[in-house]
Parts: structure tokens; C-alpha cells; sequence
């Protein structure tokens, strides 16, 4: 049975975030609130919440996480004890490299290779970080700028 992915039809995602005082923000994403932070060893942070770079790799596991139950769900393949991690290889103010790491329980062996190979083509994140997307900062007075 095809099960389709709940945001296929979505064309536009938008979060916001606001400055929270130091180096803190909270990010409405969704109607959730997330903080981030920077930790106390770093002038301005309270160690409140994770920080930036944290909540990239996290969206990460966690895109990768869902990607693999929901391809394991759309091939009746029973999983177990599934974790993902994702290391990032600083190189300056930037990660070179992203190590996606993919254990279970069960499946195992090739029936968990190809759950991760399907996830790969589904996973919204990992796609869009492979692709390089451009980004375009606009800035100005609060209420001037047009959306979208």
C-alpha cells in the first residue's frame, strides 16, 4: 500500500525566530517554540537551549529518523531500537562534512540498507542540504519588508 508523504502538497515552509536578550532566540516552528542558544562559556549564552549548529544536525537525525519508519511503514518491514546520529566535521565557521550514522535492532543488514536507501530519496533535509539551495537574507524596519 503507497502511503504519501504528509507534506508532498506543501509548497512553502516558513519558522520564525526572536531575539530572547544575550545570544537566545526562540523559534516558533510550527505553533512549537524552540529556544536556542549559545552555552554560558560563550559571552551572552545561557546554556538554555541547543545552538544553532546543534538544531541543523538535529533536523537532520531526525528528518533521516522519520524517513527510514516511514519507508520500513510503506514496506510493512517491522522496525526496532532505530537511532540515527549525525556528526559534523567543523572546518572554520562552517561544517565540511556530515556523518549520518543509522543503527536498528531489526532490520538489519541489506532489508536496513535499503529502508536507508529509500529514506535518502525521501528525506526533505538531507536533499536539501545535498543540493546547496540558495539563500537570499533581506533586511529592514520591522513591518516594511514584503513577505515571501
Amino acid at each position: 500500500m503507497h502511503v504519501p508523504l504528509p507534506e508532498v502538497l506543501v509548497t512553502e515552509r516558513t519558522v520564525s525566530s526572536r531575539w530572547d536578550g544575550g545570544l537566545r532566540a526562540v523559534v516558533d516552528a510550527g505553533g512549537f517554540e524552540l529556544v536556542v542558544d549559545e552555552p554560558e562559556s560563550v559571552d551572552g549564552g545561557t546554556g538554555r537551549g541547543p545552538q544553532p549548529t546543534e538544531v541543523l544536525l538535529a533536523s537532520v537525525a531526525s528528518c533521516m529518523t522519520l524517513a527510514v519508519a516511514w519507508s520500513a511503514r510503506k514496506r510493512d518491514v517491522a522496525l526496532a531500537g532505530l537511532n540515527v546520529e549525525v556528526t559534523g566535521t567543523y572546518d572554520g565557521p562552517q561544517f565540511s562534512d556530515l556523518r549520518v550514522t543509522v543503527t536498528a535492532e531489526s532490520p538489519t543488514g541489506a532489508e536496513l540498507d535499503r529502508l536507508v536507501a529509500s529514506a535518502e530519496r525521501v528525506c526533505y533535509v538531507t536533499r536539501t542540504l545535498r543540493l546547496g539551495p540558495t539563500i537570499t537574507v533581506v533586511a529592514g524596519p520591522a513591518g516594511d519588508l514584503p513577505q515571501g
